[in-house]
């Protein structure tokens, strides 16, 4: 199969089961919203190493509080795991923030679906840094609490929604040079942010150092990707590149549904085949055998 003369390998990206959470964070002005939303999601590319995989999704037009806010997404292999997250980060990147509050975001994705939903007490265990000061209201069905700061008071609602989601989905793109994977990349990075529901947790929402699972050093379990790794292409000998292909860029997709998944690969393959020299796109996988999600790239984008 072939995009714009770009070979579309028939193959399939492997993802996983995840937990995920919308907050919203809000602000003062754009950007004390912008501030705490970049803080509580730094350092979130990858489970393996950051506990979380987290991203801004994107300024919220109906805040809680009226105010100015940022979305932004987490995504964690467990209940337990994005719970114990979300409560460190919250603690120390949104209510240090100076004029934010967090509240718990919205998710109509998952309307009528309520078994894949289950909540978790965030706020409700960070009012005890008001040191017996804090107070709480009930507002319809909802608990906020109080926690009184130098500032003044951070406001952050008790309860938070998880929602059972998907992680790891990827495609990887070869190209002749650096600067067509980087600018194929960029194309497609573009083009998948205006799709809501989705992260693309890695800088720039690109990695370049993709991994394999073990390593000839026993005290790993992932190391460098050698088969697609360039500068060692004549040393290895299950390298899965021509002899023309210089550069590898990966981009990995965390998303609330499969759905949304598969579209973002959908948009950013088609964003990328547009690049002058990109000669394939592949994804990865583990052969089936870990991940219960597979997005084949030639169904996504409509082959046999």
């Amino acid at each position: 199969m072939r995009l714009n003369g770009v070979e579309i390998e028939d193959t399939f990206a492997e993802a996983f089961g995840m937990r995920a959470a919308r907050l919203t964070i809000t602000g003062i002005n754009d950007n004390w919203a912008y501030n705490g939303a970049a803080a509580v999601t730094g350092f979130a590319t990858s489970v393996i190493g950051c506990g979380v995989e987290a991203g801004i999704e994107g300024y919220s037009s109906n805040t809680p509080d009226g105010r100015p806010g940022m979305n932004c997404l987490f995504f964690a292999p467990s209940k337990d795991e994005l719970e114990s997250n979300l409560l460190k980060r919250i603690g120390q990147a949104v209510m240090t923030c100076p004029t934010t509050a967090c509240f718990d975001g919205d998710l109509p994705e998952f309307k009528g679906n309520d078994s894949a939903l289950s909540k978790v007490n965030i706020g409700g265990k960070l009012r005890f840094f008001g040191d017996g000061y804090q107070a709480s209201k009930v507002i319809g069905a909802k608990r906020y609490w109080r926690i009184p700061v130098m500032e003044g008071e951070f406001l952050i609602q008790e309860e938070f929604t998880l929602a059972k989601a998907v992680g790891g989905g990827n495609f990887l793109i070869l190209a002749e040079n650096v600067e067509s994977a980087l600018q194929a990349c960029e194309a497609a990075v573009v083009k998948m942010k205006e799709l809501k529901g989705i992260i693309l947790p890695f800088p720039g929402g690109v990695v370049r150092s993709g991994s394999k699972v073990g390593s000839k050093y026993k005290f790993l379990t992932a190391s460098t990707n050698t088969a697609y790794c360039p500068t060692i292409k004549g040393r290895v000998e299950d390298t899965m590149l021509s002899e023309n292909t210089n550069c590898v860029l990966e981009i990995v997709i965390d998303g609330l549904t499969d759905e949304l998944v598969s579209k973002a690969m959908g948009i950013g393959i088609r964003a990328a085949v547009e690049v002058p020299g990109v000669l394939r796109i592949t994804a990865g996988n583990y052969g089936g055998r870990l991940g219960k999600y597979h997005f084949h790239l030639h169904k996504i984008l409509g082959g046999n």
